[in-house]
């Protein structure tokens, strides 16, 4: 990404962490401008955890550089960072009331209880929990609970904001209003923020930037769009969207122009760019990019269908070909097992990886 460097709020520069023989973090280059919302998204282990955690000063890097608003944080504590951390277990004081725990750093700093208060009343008009101030935490739901959590990091008016996957503990409605909520927030308060989630959805939802990790490095970054679209590699194709992409073998027609999937139908499906005949690819296509005809029509190929789930506005169907294709049909669509239909996908839906390496072939 191309930004200017006056505008960089966090920078990572060839950051490693090691425990033992263990490469958690591998050299890992990042830039943060201010005011901007990234998401670390990964399977468990990737990295993404630790990444936030050296950030706020939690572990030590073993080598590179952690700059936060122009300084050089790499020996500063965790204190004199300048940085709130909302983590995914609330930790509030359960003696204390929500006013008590929105102003509790203010009061270690000495601030006066007048101004104590009126910050709370400020930041619980923001987080919508006017009326809640006097309560304890046993006395609030969890998502009451992590305004209160998110109110706190507010009330020190911090450089930026890092979130440790704060909506785990949440059931599913709730997730997604508080999706909602904490990216209302950010836009109100403008303040840059970084949300660690395994999570794509969240990422993609609430993310400027999401940054894809694995194994201790970052395997792509861009707008959430970009990476929907134009995946670098097999692993991010997989792992952004949802249900994931397929990945099924084939070898490049010899025209150059289409290419044929390696299952029982075998269909062979047109490219959108021109590649040397014969040639071994890993095929990926969206579920959701598969379209459905009559499997006599003229450019569809015909699949048979295993098994269908059906939810309502969306039904998803199961090929009996190995290995399996996955579609996301229109709930409309009267599909059953047993059924053979007609498939089509437009050429610039069509990805294309080497099998070898993974890494994209299209576009380039």
């Amino acid at each position: 990404m191309n930004i200017d460097d006056s505008t960089i709020q966090i920078g990572f520069t060839d950051v490693n962490k090691f425990y033992g023989a263990y490469h958690a973090l591998n050299s890992i280059n990042l830039s943060i401008p201010k005011g901007q919302f990234v998401a670390l998204v990964g399977p468990s282990g990737c990295g993404k955890s630790t990444l936030l955690r050296t950030l706020a000063g939690l572990e030590e890097i073993s080598s590179g550089t952690i700059n936060v608003g122009g300084r050089t944080v790499n020996d500063i504590p965790p204190r004199k960072r300048d940085l709130a951390m909302v983590f995914q277990s609330y930790a509030l004081y359960p003696h204390m009331n929500v006013r008590e725990n929105l102003t509790y750093a203010l009061r270690l700093k000495g601030v006066s209880k007048e101004i104590r208060a009126n910050k709370a009343d400020e930041v619980a008009a923001i987080i919508g929990l006017e009326d809640l101030l006097d309560r304890k935490p046993r006395e609030l739901s969890g998502g009451q609970r992590q305004r209160v959590a998110m109110g706190r990091a507010i009330v020190r008016e911090p450089q930026a904001f890092l979130f440790d996957e704060p909506l785990s503990n949440l059931d599913a409605s709730l997730r997604v209003r508080m999706r909602k909520e904490i990216r209302a927030l950010h836009e109100r308060i403008g303040s840059t923020s970084v949300y660690v989630t395994h999570d794509q959805v969240e990422a993609m939802t609430m993310a400027d930037h999401v940054v894809v990790m694995r194994a201790g490095k970052i395997e792509q970054q861009g707008v959430p769009l970009d990476l929907y679209k134009n995946p670098a590699n097999c692993f991010v194709a997989g792992f952004i969207g949802s249900p994931a992409m397929n990945f099924i073998p084939g070898v490049i027609d010899e025209s150059g122009e289409s290419v044929t999937l390696d299952f029982e139908e075998s269909p062979s499906l047109p490219i959108a760019q021109s590649m040397q005949p014969g040639r071994p690819v890993v095929v990926g296509l969206r579920p959701e990019h598969v379209e459905l005809g009559d499997a006599q029509s003229c450019g569809y190929a015909a699949i048979s269908i295993s098994s269908v789930e059906e939810t309502g506005s969306t039904t998803y169907l199961f090929s009996s070909a190995t290995p399996e294709l996955v579609i996301v049909a229109d709930g409309s669509q009267q599909v059953r097992s047993g059924d053979v239909i007609g498939v089509k996908i437009a050429p610039t839906n069509v990805h294309l990886f080497d099998p070898e390496t993974e890494v994209s072939l299209s576009n380039g």
